[in-house]
């Protein structure tokens, strides 16, 4: 055989951390043993899978490849360990989630404490990531399920609509748009704007708005969290976007007034997405049920 599971394992460390130091460190494996390995398999393949660089390692052609095939091939292992779940008690599941801002936020703390109270035995992991990250990491088998909102390109994936994602503009009391029933997003980039975190799904999503539009938005702060950005915007430093769920909320204990963006983007649909014709463990399935059942947000 030209290779074991480990030396998999140990190759897709490498390609994230782009760190034999660190993947050393994960792996429980010295820094000599870890290059031995590496060397093995650039032996085996008759190739050269890593670049070796004064700040780390870079995949090559040849490295991204296999990066693609061991992520599937860990990902059919994990399904056959899910698989014999019902075989011992011992075996346990584990759902690897990429979800946006929105998801992670609003929605699917509700969803995991209903399914992980009927599925003891499943560990979840949900990492926020943005929506192009999302469908390649479905793709490359690097996550289970996807969360996404609006249009995105998803070829050779499954796709579950399954709610509906509303923006709105959120302004303090006594802004000159509080009174509005409805704004243009455009008419709104004269004001200064509270944001999100440079990383956050939607963040990205206005910042390619404004770019393709050719205007500029003027960022007064940019925070980690909704509440946070309506606080900031109920003391009068800036106005927001963000989804109106999470608006409605918060503007049962603050200032703040809530304008609808008359942009068709406004409303954007939300969908799981996960691969095709795979073997999907029934937990997955029903994961994926409690989203769906979720009430509107």
């Amino acid at each position: 055989m030209l290779f074991d599971l480990n030396d998999l394992r140990l190759f897709i460390y490498v390609a994230e951390l782009k760190s034999l130091t660190r993947s050393a460190e994960r792996m429980h494996l010295s820094l000599a043993a870890t290059s031995s390995r590496i060397k093995g398999l650039e032996a085996r393949f008759g190739m050269r899978l890593l670049y070796r660089e004064a700040k780390g390692v870079k995949l090559t052609p040849a490295g991204e490849t296999l990066l693609h095939h061991a992520l599937t091939m860990m990902q059919q292992f994990s399904l056959l360990k899910s698989d014999m779940q019902q075989y011992s008690d011992e075996i346990k599941g584990h759902i690897r989630i990429f979800a946006n801002t929105t998801a992670v936020t609003e929605f699917m703390p509700a969803a995991l404490a209903t399914f992980l109270r009927s599925h003891p035995n499943v560990n979840v992991s949900l990492e926020e990531r943005l929506n192009y990250d999302i469908v390649r990491g479905i793709q490359d088998g690097a996550a289970d399920i996807g969360i996404v909102a609006g249009t995105v390109q998803a070829q050779g994936l499954e796709m579950i609509n399954f709610s509906t994602d509303q923006l709105t503009l959120a302004t303090s009391a006594d802004h000159p748009l509080a009174n509005q029933k409805t704004v243009m997003f455009s008419d709104t980039l004269q004001y200064e704007h509270i944001g999100l975190h440079e990383g956050s799904t939607l963040q990205h999503f206005l910042d390619r708005i404004v770019e393709e539009s050719g205007q500029k938005l003027n960022l007064r702060i940019q925070v980690r969290s909704f509440e946070a950005m309506c606080r900031m915007i109920e003391s009068e430093i800036g106005i927001g976007i963000l989804p109106k769920s999470a608006a409605e909320r918060y503007q049962k204990s603050m200032r703040i007034e809530l304008v609808a963006l008359g942009d068709p983007w406004a409303v954007r649909e939300r969908s799981i997405i996960y691969q095709k014709d795979t073997i999907v463990p029934k937990y997955m399935h029903d994961l994926m049920d409690c989203i769906c059942g979720l009430p509107s947000y």
